[in-house]
């Protein structure tokens, strides 16, 4: 009896704990949401924009996508920041998802214009 019961309490409390880690606002959400804004604000991003794109990016793509989206970073012999079209789209073909770059792009977008909120 001791044993169903010290087993019950182990299994709420690991429920208990998911719950807080992968709710909407939970945990992980919050880590990766301050992760994507201080890569962004990295880049030269304005501190105010890349919040606005961070929170937008958090709720539209999965933890993979956002991963993905690393691809967009230079490699070795790259430039920091793509120099012509060509750098560009090389590196968005790393990314091999779309939907991620979509979402990146329609971020940039509507936050710059004010409508991120949206």
């Amino acid at each position: 009896m001791k044993k169903l019961i010290v087993l019950i309490i182990l299994v709420a409390a690991l429920a208990g704990g998911a719950w807080f880690l992968l709710r909407d606002d939970g945990l992980v959400e919050q880590v990766t949401e301050e992760r994507i804004e201080a890569a962004l604000i990295e880049k030269g991003a304005p501190p105010q924009l890349a919040g606005c794109m961070a929170g937008r990016m958090v709720d539209r793509l999965s933890l993979l996508q956002l991963k993905k989206l690393e691809r967009l970073r230079a490699q070795e012999g790259e430039s920091g920041i793509p120099l012509s079209p060509g750098d560009l789209l090389a590196r968005i073909r790393r990314v091999d998802d779309p939907d991620a770059v979509e979402q990146l792009a329609s971020a940039a977008a509507l936050c710059s214009l004010g409508l991120g909120g949206v």
